[in-house]
């Protein structure tokens, strides 16, 4: 992230005196409790705007990826399928598409704002215990980059600490995307409900069947995501912008990257992020959207899951879905991108 990278505030914010009578020499570096506000207003922003572009494909993409050959409902045959059936659904395609959307719009605000905020962090850590780049910034006015492994690190960084904030809200997303057969529910609610459960009924109702932890299912899942996601997230956003920065002789530095090369770039982040770690989205979503609630069925681990996935479907069923994700990846990341970096631009 340029726009940021690149304002990274002194760590030690020490300087020289020159004047008479002498100075302190202790500056107080920018207040990391304004950046981190920054982080989560920007951030939240442009997550929100993007989760509106991409959220009926990723209805498509649960609802394939959480299809099981045994579970007696007809087969989605891929993502035309699927939205064909949402557009003949009885509650019309809006409420079938969007439906559960308030978790992801909290969860895209949670996500985006946590990312940039722990990406922002990662970086003056690394800054903090390296002399030569400490060195670097010092000399350049507060301004230095960092190499591309370090980057690609800190993004890595920052997709672990964001998977602990985002598993419990993917996890309600999920089954409101593919709800619980009511014959699953009875046991726990005392009734079959009539209609598909809200986000704080599912709430309670894993807290009731699995405890506090039961909202972490499939947090292994979600830490490979983006944990791996994350750092090719950022990697390829920053390494596009170093190849235009590389080939474009106009642009003297990496902040000056045109609008449209900064969208291509991000682009490719989310394409780089969905695709990478596919398969590990897949098992997460369904470890979530399966019925673990009613009694005598056995909550489903990481590798069980996967392990019967692949005698299901194979290799395929790893990927089910994927098309249409990397497909919808691309205007949202490219949006969360540029609306975030002209957000930093203008009031950062």
């Amino acid at each position: 992230m340029a726009a940021f990278k690149d304002e990274l505030p002194s760590v030690t914010g020490l300087e020289t005196a020159k004047a008479t009578p002498p100075q302190p020499e202790f500056t107080a570096p920018p207040s990391q409790s304004i950046e981190a506000l920054k982080d989560v207003v920007f951030g939240s922003t442009a997550g929100i705007l993007g989760k509106f572009v991409e959220y009926p494909f990723d209805t498509v993409k649960v609802r394939l990826q959480s299809q099981s050959d045994h579970s007696g409902v007809t087969r989605l045959q891929g993502p035309l399928d699927a939205f064909s059936a949402a557009f003949k659904s009885p509650e019309g395609p809006l409420v079938s598409l969007y439906r559960g959307i308030s978790a992801p719009l909290l969860g895209a605000a949670i996500e985006t704002s946590s990312l940039f905020f722990s990406y922002r962090i990662a970086q003056d850590l690394v800054v903090a215990t390296s002399p030569t780049l400490r060195s670097q910034r010092d000399q350049n006015n507060g301004k230095v980059e960092l190499p591309f492994a370090a980057l690609l690190g800190c993004g890595a960084a920052s997709g672990a600490f964001t998977s602990l904030l985002l598993t419990p809200i993917e996890l309600i997303k999920c089954k409101m995307q593919v709800p619980i057969p009511p014959s699953h529910l009875a046991t726990d609610l005392g009734y079959a409900p009539t209609r598909p459960l809200g986000p704080l009924e599912l709430i309670r109702t894993v807290f009731r069947s699995q405890g506090i932890l039961g909202l972490w299912h499939g947090q292994l899942g979600t830490l490979i995501r983006e944990t791996g996601g994350s750092a090719a997230w950022f990697g390829s956003y920053e390494g596009v912008k170093m190849l235009f920065q590389k080939y474009d002789s106009s642009i003297t530095q990496i902040a000056d990257v045109k609008v449209w090369q900064q969208m291509l770039a991000g682009a490719a982040a989310g394409m780089s992020y969905n695709f990478v770690f596919y398969p590990a989205d897949t098992i997460k979503s369904r470890m979530q959207t399966s019925a673990t609630e009613g009694v005598g069925l056995k909550k489903m681990t990481f590798a069980s899951t996967g392990r019967a996935l692949w005698r299901e479907q194979g290799l395929k069923g790893f990927y089910r879905g994927c098309g249409i994700t990397v497909f919808r990846s691309a205007p949202s990341s490219a949006i969360i991108f540029s609306i975030y970096e002209a957000l930093r631009r203008y009031f950062g």
